[in-house]
């Protein structure tokens, strides 16, 4: 069993402010940072550095060539990552003193990910690997077909919520690892529990892993249901958090584990994750996770 990603790449542009900017108000930002990011690139980071084996597919602009160091660095596989000379998708990130975030996106190199270019990668995998796609890259409803056709597994983890994925066929989705917000977006729903029985009715096959902030995470399937706590954590930018948890939630079934050790050892890392500042450089390695656990 393989785990491919194909994600996206993005330099993180971080602006510390006393608050988020309000219609027509110019406030000054308090600090500035650049980090690697993107969700897909923080993703496979973090399957990367919970120890398992991720092959990374996606497009960078001459600007990102230190994202695939990074990749590199963390152990990922980044021989389907490919350069096309245009800008690199970035990111323009507010955290505010609580440690909360609004990011606005500019989807660049991310959006030239053409069919022909999928179909070369996905030639090198087959039923029962795991495709892992979020909703940074162009393209992707061809992804989720081409996913199913082949018998892969697929998690998709569906941010940036838009009405072009509300308007997709997730038939051929294992595991939606979404929030509040995106589950009452696709299904109109605002209860935890009404969001997944509402997409289970539209897609029984589906495991549905449902982030709930300082309340955890629920997760639902025709067969199971159970919540898993947060750990706690003092919170100083939560920017990567729900990627450490997508990430570290597959590598755990990669390794075997059944869906409550993952969503255990997954909601762990991503406290963990919380307690740092940035998004790649925050994501921790097993080893930290596992001393957080003890």
């Amino acid at each position: 069993m393989k785990i491919l990603n194909f994600g996206s790449l993005n330099i993180d542009k971080v602006y510390k402010v006393p608050h988020f900017v309000r219609p027509g108000e110019t406030i000054s930002s308090r600090s500035y940072e650049s980090f690697p990011g993107g969700k897909g690139l923080n993703q496979s980071i973090a399957v990367s550095r919970a120890g398992a084996a991720v092959f990374h597919a996606g497009t960078i602009g001459k600007d990102g060539l230190f994202l695939k160091e990074i990749l590199e660095r963390s152990g990922a596989d980044t021989r389907y990552l490919r350069e096309c000379g245009e800008v690199t998708g970035h990111a323009l990130i507010q955290v505010s003193e609580e440690g909360e975030n609004c990011i606005i996106l500019f989807n660049g190199s991310n959006y030239e990910n053409d069919r022909g270019f999928m179909d070369e990668v996905l030639k090198d995998f087959s039923e029962g690997d795991i495709l892992l796609l979020q909703n940074e890259i162009s393209n992707l409803d061809y992804l989720l077909q081409r996913g199913k056709e082949k018998g892969m597994r697929i998690m998709l983890n569906p941010s940036p919520m838009d009405g072009h994925l509300k308007e997709m066929d997730l038939s051929g989705v294992t595991w939606l690892m979404l929030n509040e917000t995106e589950g009452n977006e696709i299904t109109g729903e605002k209860e935890a529990s009404r969001i997944a029985e509402t997409l289970l009715a539209r897609y029984p096959h589906m495991n549905i892993i449902l982030t709930l902030g300082k309340e955890g995470a629920l997760f639902r399937s025709g067969e199971k249901e159970f919540r898993q706590p947060c750990f706690p954590a003092r919170t100083v930018d939560t920017t990567a958090a729900g990627d450490t948890f997508t990430g570290y939630f597959i590598a755990a079934l990669s390794f075997g584990k059944t869906q409550e050790e993952a969503m255990r050892l997954a909601a762990c890392a991503a406290a963990v994750t919380v307690s740092r500042e940035g998004a790649a450089v925050s994501i921790p390695v097993m080893a930290d996770v596992e001393a957080s656990i003890k």
